[in-house]
């Protein structure tokens, strides 16, 4: 990334760039992302492809001013971050279902984030409604964040340092309000790794991505603004909710447009009911 992308990725989401990498310039630029672009899988149901590759993913969050899943923005993310001076390493981890089960393998990219004042941190802007700041990823004891109270949990070695018989990395789990979100791998991975878990989450019909529309990122209050199909829920601090079903497409555009800043020639729709229709 050249110092002119640089700049334009910091404009983007309303950044100044920052004299050290340090942790405090870390978690401003964290939650600037997090208020300015958007998480969302409208590409999958407007038939627009997912490149992982970093001209794609700055053309996309920077230049047509979208946002993505979790492989587009933690990985335009991570290339702005590494640009800058951070320590910047590519982690997998697979979410966990409602029935306590994880997901695929790559279900999940995350990132881990070395600073010049010391310290490993978890940053991810990738995952929807999660934490609103980078957690550190050596403390065990409760984090709270704006977005929930948050605790990271040694889960136990991965499952090829146990066949190796060598030492192995250890798995954690990422834990908000007492419920398991994910679990971390802290074996360090390549970019293209993640490809895998992009084109199956974009193209199986066992992916909810494929199920469903979502567009939502945190407000300047600290709430959260989301966009699912015709439904535009406002969620406040406190947690109270006001939801209101848009009628026209007129509406919905206008909504993309003017709570997200995504402007779109037509409402993307359910790839099913594309089908269905």
């Amino acid at each position: 990334m050249n110092s002119a992308q640089i700049e334009a990725y910091l404009r983007r989401i309303g950044a100044e760039r920052p004299d050290r990498p340090t942790v405090g310039a870390l978690r401003e630029l964290h939650l600037r992302h997090l208020r300015t672009v958007p998480f969302e899988n409208l590409s999958i149901h407007l038939g627009e492809e997912i490149a992982l590759e970093e001209k794609a993913l700055l053309d996309k969050v920077v230049g047509a001013r979208r946002g993505g899943f979790c492989y587009e923005l933690n990985g335009a993310f991570g290339a702005l971050l590494a640009a800058l001076g951070y320590d910047v390493t590519y982690l997998a981890a697979r979410v966990y279902g409602d029935e306590g089960r994880t997901g695929i393998p790559y279900d999940h990219l995350a990132l881990r984030v070395g600073t010049v004042d010391g310290g490993e941190w978890l940053a991810d802007v990738g995952f929807g409604a999660h934490s609103h700041l980078p957690l550190d990823l050596g403390a065990r004891g409760e984090q709270v964040d704006p977005g929930g109270v948050f605790r990271i949990v040694e889960s136990g070695p991965d499952a090829v340092g146990e066949r190796g018989g060598a030492v192995g990395f250890v798995d954690l789990d990422v834990v908000k309000d007492g419920r398991a979100e994910y679990r971390l791998e802290t074996r360090p991975r390549l970019f293209d790794d993640f490809v895998v878990g992009a084109w199956w989450h974009s193209t199986s019909p066992r992916s909810h991505f494929q199920r469903s529309l979502v567009c939502s990122r945190i407000t300047e209050d600290g709430g959260r603004i989301t966009l699912s199909g015709r439904s535009l829920t406002v969620t406040a601090p406190g947690g109270a909710r006001e939801v209101t079903e848009l009628g026209s497409e007129e509406e919905v555009l206008a909504a993309y447009r003017e709570r997200f800043g995504i402007v779109l020639e037509r409402v993307p729709v359910v790839r099913g009911a594309q089908s269905a229709g």
